[in-house]
């Protein structure tokens, strides 16, 4: 692959991840009205999985599933940018953690949702699975010459 193959390619991952993370601060954080419900009216639930056994028991699988699924997936990119920067795995644990951090934090100062313990737990797992995914793929995606 030519160099400037390489690079286009490489450029166009890094707009992909702008798009992601301006998504997912759209989405999580700057839901629609968010700023109507007042500082630090976010509601707090520490009680990790408690709110995901509650739809297994209600048998509200479809909605457990989008939750579960969603928060891992919706924080793969995290990892995978990660992995794009050359980061180690311990890079992309801290990444994701801290990316959640912020988005459970902003969620509670916003009033834009409810900060989980189960999100932040969740969400890290997908930065490391987005890592993972970035180790298999970028080899082939963006090879180097030898």
């Amino acid at each position: 692959m030519s160099e400037r193959k390489r690079t286009l390619i490489i450029r166009a991952l890094w707009v992909l991840a702008a798009v992601w993370f301006i998504v997912l601060m759209r989405l999580t954080v700057f839901r629609r009205g968010c700023f109507t419900h007042g500082l630090f009216t976010g509601t707090i639930r520490l009680e990790a999985f408690a709110y995901y056994a509650k739809l297994l028991r209600t048998g509200k699988l479809g909605y457990f599933c989008y939750l579960f699924f969603g928060n891992i997936v919706w924080f793969a990119p995290a990892g995978f940018v990660v992995r794009m920067r050359r980061g180690r795995l311990l890079h992309a644990l801290i990444a994701g953690f801290a990316l959640s951090l912020f988005v459970e934090v902003m969620q509670f100062v916003l009033g834009s949702g409810d900060t989980e313990l189960d999100d932040l737990i969740l969400n890290t797992l997908g930065a490391l699975i987005g890592y993972a995914f970035g180790c298999l793929c970028l080899k082939r995606l963006v090879p180097r010459e030898a």
